[in-house]
């Protein structure tokens, strides 16, 4: 059903205003235009709301009973309208975005905590999930936009990166090597390790930049929190991003630099191209990016 909301506008101007030409001085419009939208919505209604004589305008029974509806109409439309604006201007509303776990481990807390500080009536949801899937997930528009790991780029997709991110050794402080403060790769050769599944963009990143060095691992998983479970317990050193180690929380895993080559990954903030972001988002993607550890 289309609502005629200048018609209705028209009908309460003439009937709070006695006549055409003052309604249509109070809409700063022409009183042919008041005529013509009064008379599109009785064309539409299918009854006369008004009784036009050469001297007066006087409300129909039908008109006199439509009236406080259209005016309740009219003001209900005026306060959505006016919330949206202030909510705008205020970057009121929800957020969802999209981001790899390690990068809600070390890069997002103290940014969530600023905007929660800000904007305290704003809720966050954040969708944790592997890189490929944050894509995934910006551009099915389920999150507003997304925080990967930078690889191939997708041609719908806008990225701006905003940290690095080097892979280090984690080991039990029981560990051979835990004395050491870095270690090459082709020393790892010789101990059991645990390295990110092959569906990881982790793997294919190093796999890609560790070239002839061979390394086999003993145990694979696809989240770093699980590899650093396992090294918490002993299981076996691992590779890891640094973001995946939480400062404080695991005294008994060291972490070693891994070096020959030094490896990193950048973390990149996605959002669809062309698309609008909520003010509230805004003003979320606005904070990430001026936290940027990297040029863009």
């Amino acid at each position: 059903m289309k609502i005629d909301i200048l018609g209705v506008q028209a009908f309460v101007a003439i009937a709070d205003r006695g006549g055409f030409q003052n309604a249509a001085d109070a809409l700063s419009v022409t009183q042919t235009a008041i005529t013509q939208r009064l008379r599109k919505l009785e064309d539409y209604l299918g009854v006369m709301l008004f009784e036009r004589t050469t001297r007066s305008v006087s409300l129909t029974q039908i008109g006199r009973d439509f009236l406080p509806q259209a005016r309740r109409l009219l003001d209900e439309l005026s306060d959505a309208l006016t919330e949206i604006r202030e909510s705008g201007q205020a970057a009121r509303g929800d957020v969802s975005i999209a981001c790899v776990p390690t990068a809600g481990v070390q890069f997002l807390p103290s940014i969530l905590q600023t905007y929660a500080q800000a904007f305290p009536h704003n809720r966050v949801r954040v969708l944790d999930h592997a890189s490929s899937a944050v894509t995934d997930a910006v551009l099915r528009r389920e999150a507003e936009f997304g925080i990967h790991i930078a690889g191939t780029r997708h041609a719908d997709l806008i990225g701006l990166p905003v940290a690095q991110d080097q892979f280090v050794l984690i080991c039990h402080t029981s560990h051979p090597l835990a004395r050491r403060r870095r270690v090459s790769w082709r020393s790892l050769s010789s101990y059991p390790l645990i390295f990110a599944g092959q569906v990881s963009a982790n793997r294919s990143l190093l796999d890609g930049a560790l070239g002839d060095v061979d390394l086999q691992p003993h145990f694979e998983v696809q989240r770093s929190s699980t590899a650093v479970g396992m090294v918490a317990e002993g299981v076996a050193a691992a590779v890891v991003p640094r973001l995946a180690i939480q400062k404080g929380a695991y005294p008994e895993i060291r972490v070693i630099d891994l070096v020959e080559p030094v490896i990193v990954r950048t973390l990149v903030l996605v959002t669809r191209r062309g698309a609008q972001l909520s003010p509230a988002a805004q003003a979320l993607y606005d904070l990430i990016a001026s936290q940027a550890t990297i040029a863009g």
